[in-house]
C-alpha cells in the first residue's frame, strides 16, 4: 500500500489509518450494526442457515460487481456454471464463497498461499487465458474494468504482495474494518492474477472480517453492500485508495464500512424471514 498519510507512532503501520477522517465513525457504526445482527433471536437457533444464505448472497453480489448481475433466484437455481463468461463468473464467486471459511487458519500464517489458492479455486483449475494460482509474471496482463489506474508491473506486484503479507502475519492493533479494506484495496490496486482479481479481493476482505472476530459466523456479507452501492461508487472509492491521500484512504475505508452495514441489513432481513417462516 502506498500512502501519503502521516503515520502515528506504532508498530502497526495500519493503526494510523484508524484515525483518518470518517474512519472512527465507520468502525463504530459497523461494530454496532454487527452486534445487533448477532443479537437477533434467530441467531441463537438458526445461525447455520443465516451463514449459508449470507454466503450465497455475498457470492451473487461479488459476481454482479464483476459483470454477472444475476437475480438471486437464478444463482440459487442454476447448476451449470460453465456455459459462458457470466456463468463462469458466478460459478467462481460461489466456489470462493464456499472456500473462504476453510482457509482462515492458513491466512494468518501464509496469506500469499491463501491468495494463490483463491485464484486457483476461482479459475476452477483451468487456465482461462493465463496461468492460475500464482501472480502475474513480467509481460503477462490482466483486465479489471473497475480499476482505472495503470497496471503495476510484476516486480511491483511481488514486492507489494510481500509487504502486505508481512503486515498480515505480524498482526497489529488496527480495527478489523481497516485491515479488511486495506487488503481489499491493495489487491484491487495490484490486480496480481491473470483473471478474477475482483472476486479474489472481495473474498480476501471476507476472510479478514471473519478471522478478525468481527464476523466469526460469516453473516455480514460485504459483497452484498458493495454491489448495492454500485459499480460507479466502488470504482470511485477505489480511486481514493489508489490516491494514497488521507481523505482518499478514509473514504475507501468508510465505503467498505457502508458495504458491511448493508450486508448486515441483508442478513437481518434473512433472520426476519426465518422468524416469520418465510425462508
Amino acid at each position: 500500500m502506498r500512502t501519503n498519510a502521516t503515520p502515528a507512532p506504532s508498530t502497526d503501520p495500519l493503526a494510523a489509518l484508524g484515525a483518518l477522517p470518517g474512519v472512527p465513525e465507520a468502525v463504530a457504526s459497523v461494530r454496532k450494526a454487527v452486534d445487533r445482527a448477532y443479537g437477533h433471536r434467530v441467531m441463537r437457533r438458526r445461525a447455520i442457515e443465516v451463514t449459508a444464505e449470507a454466503a450465497l448472497r455475498g457470492a451473487r453480489g461479488s459476481a454482479a460487481l464483476s459483470g454477472a448481475d444475476w437475480a438471486l433466484e437464478e444463482v440459487r437455481r442454476r447448476t451449470d456454471f460453465g456455459a459462458d463468461a457470466e456463468a463462469r463468473t458466478v460459478g467462481a464467486a460461489l466456489r470462493l464463497s464456499a472456500e473462504a471459511g476453510q482457509l482462515l487458519s492458513v491466512w494468518r500464517q501464509s496469506p500469499l498461499r491463501v491468495l494463490a489458492r483463491l485464484h486457483l479455486v476461482a479459475a476452477g483449475g483451468a487456465a482461462d487465458g493465463g496461468v492460475v494460482g500464482r501472480p502475474r509474471l513480467a509481460g503477462e496482463r490482466t483486465d479489471e474494468p473497475l480499476v482505472r489506474a495503470p497496471l503495476p508491473d510484476a516486480a511491483e506486484v511481488n514486492g507489494r504482495l510481500e509487504g502486505l503479507a508481512g503486515l498480515i502475519v505480524a498482526g497489529g492493533s488496527a480495527p478489523a474494518l481497516v485491515n479488511a479494506a486495506v487488503v481489499h484495496g491493495e489487491l484491487m490496486a495490484l490486480r496480481p492474477f491473470g483473471s478474477y482479481n475482483g472476486l479474489v479481493a472481495r473474498t480476501a476482505e471476507r476472510i479478514v472480517l471473519i478471522g478478525s472476530g468481527l464476523d466469526p459466523k460469516a453473516i455480514c456479507p460485504a459483497e452484498v453492500g458493495h454491489a448495492e452501492l454500485g459499480r460507479d461508487a466502488y470504482a470511485t472509492a477505489l480511486e481514493g485508495y489508489l490516491s494514497g491521500t488521507p481523505d482518499g484512504l478514509g473514504a475507501w475505508i468508510a465505503h467498505c464500512g457502508r458495504a458491511v452495514e448493508l450486508g448486515v441489513r441483508e442478513s437481518t432481513a434473512v433472520c426476519e424471514a426465518l422468524q416469520r417462516g418465510a425462508a
